[in-house]
């Protein structure tokens, strides 16, 4: 609660989650989430069915998030930063709508930048025209093919 009143105070907006109908900390936010999952399983215990409640709720919120913040194109995270291999072959396979060779390569032309890769082989444009677009369309792959097909 106070979180919730400092936030407020600083001008940000506040949103709480409890599991209980008019729960006391719902007062202080602007959006409550209130998830009402009754009686838990074993009696005395208050995380089994509250705390998986929760954790689905954030899922959803920060799922939606990163796609409308376009972190995600199509069922693919594609705002990840291969710093390692491991991570190079998640780039490699998000990409890989087209051979390995050629995901790789355009992987390395576009510096391991996933979004510029897609768009590159969506688009078959080069990589700097690739980051232009991104850069008009907020950093988001859906945006710019959208705006790609309408030109």
């Amino acid at each position: 609660i106070g979180g919730l009143s400092y936030a407020k105070e600083v001008g940000a907006t506040t949103i709480s989650l409890c599991c209980v109908k008019n729960g006391e900390i719902s007062l202080y936010a602007d959006h409550p989430i209130e998830i009402e999952v009754g009686p838990e399983v074993i009696t005395g215990s208050t995380r089994m069915k509250a705390g998986t409640a929760e954790k689905m709720v954030l899922n959803m919120l920060s799922t939606s998030l990163m796609i409308k913040l376009g972190k995600v194109y199509g069922n693919l995270m594609v705002d990840v930063q291969p710093t390692n291999e491991k991570l190079k072959k998640r780039a490699v396979g998000i990409v890989k709508k087209c051979t390995d060779a050629e995901a790789k390569r355009l992987l390395e032309l576009s510096c391991y930048d996933v979004k510029c890769a897609i768009l590159m082989k969506k688009t078959g444009l080069d990589t700097q025209s690739c980051r232009d677009m991104l850069l008009k369309c907020q950093n988001n792959v859906a945006k710019v093919l959208k705006k790609y097909k309408e030109e």
